[in-house]
């Protein structure tokens, strides 16, 4: 009777959420892909119906045509569409190579689509461009529009970026050619970092944004060519030797970061140009920061309110970006490119000073990340993130954050703070020790063992064993396949193993694994790198569970609000504590708070109630809940008080983490015991408690991630299919007052869901949990 008089005096209200959105996240990935979808129709509508070109710049043989393709194809068009198929005939039906730029993006065109089909015409454009590049002279590593013309840094870009893709499909560029244009590159710059359109010692020019831009990509490019030039000589695996930033890169950085992206900066046009470079820029050095300014972000903003309202096309600034055709294809390129999802981020853990022993294998992350795309058939990105300053919510907006070095981690007391609550709110640590293969890692080793003890203390890091998914999520990898000494360690925390740990350098592998050298690896060497590939794929297969947030999704902090003591019609949720993993989802009560009040405005505190089932305040609280993932087993005065819980109008709400056999089944018993003349039953897939009765959101249907039965070689996998959720109830005098999930609800809620983890994902996981908090105060 207590409860029902309790329940009548809760009122809803709406206060501040639970959950807080990540600042300056005004661009939505919604409007994004809008306008995206609407770009590629006005694209679709020039397309010339009898030929299949785009009509333009005659003198460039279908290098309009091609820009455009490309845009297309990053927007997601496929390659087998009518619109694409008509353009790559046009593209296929051109002569001899004539210009740099069509050359260039043709090249590019037919390695993005079908390149297996095109191979002998795209080593065609490669030898014509690497015979036309300059050569010798104040010019030299530098191309032009074509024979007999000036070089200029904006040809010299696009022939780049056309040789790096043709190398990337295994078609081998003269090391030469990489060698003269990154002296170019490093002679040309400008004493403030930046670069300009032409190389003129006698009057140089200012430089520009859109060419800075221009050439850093080509340091990039350039510098991770002619790392991988000697690969086939290579007799063994050396780490630790090529960590050192090149500083022509850094300054360019630094530069482009003082100016905001609604301007080329330098010169007053080519503003989508510039645009089409920064997202390059951003991608090829892993940088989600230019400066303080958020490139992406600040350059969806820009493009969304220059999008025009009714055709959906773009217009610069100059006389090229007049053309409509050009400026569109910029600026889908910048969009479509750069709304990646984020797969790993690694993480500046440097205190000061230039120290790059955070970031000792350059080039691993890019390599890794090129090897899941291939894997998943996603395009994904990485990302740096500076662990000075940043928030948690900064770290949120990557999955995983990486880890590496070899000096002891100096981490301050809120930063090593910050990195548990990082975990805690469903994020991934991946982290490694390089030590070994030329690395002295023993001090980072130590320090980051030292951490997981005073930040973990009840987790302790462990060796994760054959059985643990890590060793099958992608590829089934055995002690036997890995190289010398090298193994993984765990630590388990919240609904999964959160933190993965290497004491060997595993990025070293990674690093030499490039898609410039794989097919030059010699066989001395190339099992450890290909066996340390897969090793970083399934670690992150089973981090993320394949299922990546768009870029620009909204990252909610869930916070511990705490109303005033004794503040009346506030709904609290306390835990019952229990020997089977009581708080194993730390978060998860917290989720269902920050739910109830984004979505039913429910006034709520978020103070944190693990309570046992003697306590005498349970009494307090009309609903309790209850999870967890082993077997438990209650006392006999814990049964007693349990049952004179629910005889006063008490409510359970429970979940089984993961789906856990071990807890559903206890629970079934123990409850059992506790309501002797009751069973539990299924509840009916048309009971009120699945409808929107109570204010809550219908959930007759909801999406279940459900674990695939696999075979010894098979990756693990998990469907998601459309169900009704499964949920068992226990009455006493025909009124429900058990309720159990047997799938996870949980660690959907924290978004920590496994891919062996069978249960909601989580925004059903949410809605299932609304409705079973309303329909058990509304009784």
């Amino acid at each position: 009777m207590e409860m029902r008089i309790l329940r009548r005096w809760l009122t809803i209200v709406l206060i501040v959420g639970i959950g807080t959105p990540v600042r300056g996240q005004a661009v939505t990935a919604d409007s994004v892909l809008r306008s995206i979808t609407r770009g590629v129709a006005f694209l679709k509508s020039k397309q010339n119906d009898r030929t299949g070109s785009w009509n333009g710049y005659e003198d460039y043989p279908e290098g309009l045509t091609s820009l455009v393709t490309l845009a297309l194809l990053s927007a997601g068009e496929d390659v087998r569409s009518p619109h694409i198929q008509r353009a790559l005939a046009q593209v296929r039906a051109v002569g001899r190579p004539v210009q740099v730029y069509s050359t260039a993006l043709r090249t590019m065109v037919l390695c993005m689509a079908e390149p297996e089909k095109d191979r002998l015409a795209i080593e065609e454009n490669v030898r014509w461009l690497e015979a036309i590049q300059t050569k010798s002279g104040t010019y030299s590593g530098a191309w032009s529009y074509g024979r007999n013309t000036r070089e200029d840094n904006s040809n010299t870009q696009f022939a780049l970026l056309a040789l790096y893709e043709a190398q990337r499909i295994g078609i081998d560029v003269e090391p030469a050619i990489w060698e003269r244009s990154q002296r170019h590159f490093r002679l040309s710059q400008r004493d403030n970092g930046s670069w300009a359109y032409f190389n003129h010692p006698a009057a140089p020019i200012p430089g520009t944004g859109s060419m800075t831009c221009a050439a850093v990509c080509s340091l990039v490019i350039c510098n991770e060519a002619l790392r991988y030039s000697g690969v086939k000589d290579q007799t063994k695996v050396v780490c630790c030797g090529d960590s050192e930033e090149d500083a022509a890169i850094g300054q360019g950085l630094r530069w482009l970061g003082r100016f905001p992206l609604t301007g080329n900066p330098g010169s007053g046009s080519y503003v989508m140009y510039f645009l089409y470079g920064i997202e390059r820029t951003g991608r090829l050095t892993g940088q989600r920061f230019l400066g303080d300014h958020d490139w992406y972000r600040e350059g969806a903003k820009f493009l969304l309110r220059r999008q025009d309202s009714l055709k959906g096309f773009w217009r610069g600034d100059g006389p090229v970006e007049q053309d409509l055709l050009v400026a569109s294809s910029f600026a889908i390129l910048f969009l479509a490119k750069g709304r990646r999802p984020v797969l790993l981020s690694r993480l500046n853990h440097a205190s000061g000073g230039d120290s790059n022993d955070w970031n000792l294998h350059r080039r691993s992350l890019r390599n890794l990340t090129h090897h899941v795309e291939k894997s998943w058939k996603k395009t994904l990105s990485w990302q740096t993130i500076r662990m000075r300053n940043a928030a948690v919510s900064d770290l949120l907006q990557s999955p995983v954050l990486f880890l590496s070095g070899q000096q002891a981690i100096r981490f301050s007391v809120e930063e090593e703070r910050m990195l548990k609550e990082y975990v805690e709110q469903g994020g991934f640590l991946f982290v490694e020790a390089c030590d070994g293969q030329g690395c002295d890692g023993e001090a980072f080793d130590r320090s980051f063992r030292d951490f997981v003890a005073r930040q973990f203390p009840d987790s302790p890091l462990r060796s994760l064993p054959p059985d643990h998914p890590v060793w099958y999520a992608e590829h089934r990898i055995r002690a036997t396949d890995l190289p010398d000494d090298l193994w993984l360690y765990g630590v388990d925390a919240c609904c999964r193993t959160s933190i993965v740990y290497c004491p060997k350098p595993l990025s070293c592998y990674w690093d030499l694994d490039s898609p410039l050298a794989r097919a030059h690896l010699p066989e001395s060497i190339k099992p450890q790198v290909l066996a340390g590939t897969e090793v970083g794929i399934n670690v992150l297969a089973y981090a993320t569970n394949r299922e990546l947030r768009d870029k620009l999704d909204l990252v909610a902090v869930t916070l511990d609000v705490v109303e005033q003591p004794g503040a009346r019609g506030v709904f609290r949720l306390p835990k019952l504590s229990h020997s089977g993993g009581a708080d194993d989802a730390v978060n998860a009560v917290q989720r269902i708070l920050g739910a109830l009040t984004q979505d039913v405005d429910m006034r709520v505190s978020g103070e944190r109630l693990l309570l046992s089932p003697t306590d005498p305040n349970l009494v307090k609280y009309p609903i309790v809940f209850m999870h967890g993932r082993r077997e438990f087993r209650f006392s006999q005065r814990d049964r007693k008080a349990l049952r004179a819980y629910l005889d006063r109008g008490g409510f359970l709400f429970a979940d089984a983490i993961c789906a856990s056999q071990g807890f559903s089944n206890s629970f079934r018993r123990e409850f059992q015991a506790i309501v002797p003349e009751a069973t539990f039953d299924i509840l009916p897939a048309d009971h009120d408690l699945f409808g929107d009765t109570f204010s809550g959101a219908s959930v007759r249907q909801v999406t279940l991630r459900d674990p695939q039965s696999r075979r010894d070689d098979q990756p693990l996998e998990a469907s998601l299919r459309r169900t009704s959720p499964q949920l068992e109830v226990l009455k006493i005098d025909d009124r429900i007052a058990v309720v159990l999930s047997p799938y996870d609800i949980s660690c959907g809620l924290e978004n920590q869901s496994s891919p062996q983890c069978k249960g909601y994902i989580q925004r059903d996981a949410a809605r299932i949990a609304i409705n079973i908090i309303l329909y058990g105060l509304g009784q």
